[in-house]
This record gives C-alpha cells, sequence and structure tokens, in this order.
C-alpha cells in the first residue's frame, strides 16, 4: 500500500508539490492525470525515494520511504519497478542482456536461471526471438516492452508508469495499455500511472488522481471522474475528443 501525506517540494523557491495526499491499496491502480510541469514525475520520484521532501512523508507498507536509510531503503526501493517515460534501455547492450541487467546486479541467480527467467519475461510481453537485437532496432513500442519485461523480472509488488504510451502512435499505445492490463490481471501490483491517454486509461486503473498546480484536486474512480464538472477534468475528457488541448 501507497499512502502519500501533505507532501511538500519546491525547488529554487518554486512550490512544486502543495500538501499533495492520496491512497493506493494493495493491488490497485492509480492513474495521475494533471496539465504538464505540475509535478507529476516529481511525485512518483518521492515515491520511489528518489526525491526527498520538504515536509510530509510518503508511506510504503508502512514505511516512511523518505527517511529510510542504507540496506531499509535499499530494501523498500527493491519493492519496486520503474517503467521510465523514454524506456532508459543501455543502447551498447543487446535486449537480453538489458533485461537480464537488474537480476545480475540484484540477485545471486546463476546464469542458467538468469536466462530462463529474462526468455521467460519477454515471451510474457509478446517479444519472444528478439533478445540478441539492440535497442536501435527495436520501434518505439517493443522498447517500451522490452523496458516492462526489465522491470518485471525482478517481481516487484509495486509498478510506477511515466507516460507509458507517450510518443507512440494510437495503435501501440494500445497494445501498451492491454498489456499494463494483461501483467496486472496477472501479477496484482500495486501501482502508478502518469498518463494523458485517458480513453483508454479507465479501464486498466481503479482510481484516477487529478494533480493541478501541486495539489490534488479531485480523487474518484474512472466513473465518477469521468461524471465530474469539474473544468480541468472536462478538459482532458474533450481534448480526446479532439477539444481543447492540454498544455
Amino acid at each position: 500500500m501507497i499512502e502519500v501525506i501533505d507532501l511538500h517540494k519546491s525547488f529554487n523557491g518554486v512550490d512544486i508539490l502543495r500538501g499533495i495526499e492520496f491512497r493506493v491499496e494493495k493491488g490497485e491502480i492509480l492513474a495521475l492525470i494533471g496539465k504538464s510541469g505540475h509535478g507529476k514525475s516529481v511525485l512518483l520520484k518521492h515515491i520511489v525515494g528518489l526525491t526527498k521532501p520538504d515536509r510530509g512523508c510518503v508511506l510504503i507498507g508502512g514505511e516512511d520511504i523518505g527517511k529510510s536509510r542504507g540496506n531499509d531503503l535499499e530494501r523498500l526501493r527493491g519493492k519496486f519497478g520503474y517503467l521510465f517515460q523514454g524506456g532508459a534501455l543501455f543502447d551498447s547492450i543487446n535486449v537480453f542482456e538489458n533485461v537480464a541487467f537488474p537480476l545480475q546486479e540484484k540477485t545471486r541467480l546463476d546464469k542458467e536461471k538468469i536466462r530462463e527467467k529474462v526468455l521467460r519475461e519477454l515471451d510474457q510481453v509478446g517479444l519472444a526471438g528478439v533478445e540478441n537485437k539492440y535497442p536501435a532496432e527495436l520501434s518505439g513500442g517493443m522498447k517500451k516492452r522490452v523496458s516492462l519485461a526489465r522491470c518485471l523480472c525482478t517481481d516487484p509488488e509495486i509498478m510506477l508508469f511515466d507516460e507509458p504510451t507517450t510518443g507512440l502512435d494510437p495503435v501501440t499505445a494500445r497494445s501498451i495499455n492491454n498489456l499494463i492490463r494483461e501483467t496486472h490481471e496477472r501479477l496484482r501490483f500495486t501501482g502508478v500511472i502518469i498518463t494523458h491517454d485517458i480513453a483508454q486509461i479507465v479501464s486498466i486503473v481503479q482510481k484516477i488522481a487529478v494533480l493541478n498546480e501541486g495539489r490534488i484536486e479531485l480523487t474518484g474512480t474512472p466513473e465518477e471522474i469521468k461524471s465530474s464538472d469539474d473544468p480541468l477534468v472536462r478538459q482532458f475528457f474533450e481534448d480526446e475528443r479532439g477539444g481543447p488541448a492540454i498544455s
């Protein structure tokens, strides 16, 4: 379970997070939506303990990750998989080595066990047979799938997705969203997704939180958010139908 309590953060005197509060129960996925530059990625970095808050806290299973140090911090971070917006693959090594990297760095599995796990995870994301290719040989959607396989190979309890469909065409974006849904149904991880892809995400998540100017303006189920009269929420849904663009 993730609980964010009165979270504040500023950079160079500019307030980015202004008292963020929400909960994600075990096995739930929460979608975080909001305009660009309003603190969504900063919030994810607090959840995984990459950034320390000025005030407030993030509790992971009841433990304050912002105050954790050393082995305790590494143990909490070990619960996470983090799908970065750009995929964050290493260009100089092939797909197999990219997916195997966290297993080689963080586990004592032998080479054969690692090979079995890597090939199984690639198969689960629909990429059987591409283990010898390099990132430059892959499409955008394939890179996202490799990145997801790398996350899943460590059996994370929590998954963080930073705009997983950014830069993808509509068909590929739909396939990535479907893959996230299928993976969640299989593994039941707890998740947070930053996204602008509102139309498709409502079938994946159990909660949606609307972030605006550093505060959570509204939280609810997809049905509650879709029926909201809040102008910001309506702008997102209207944008999906070709209305005013989100800046």
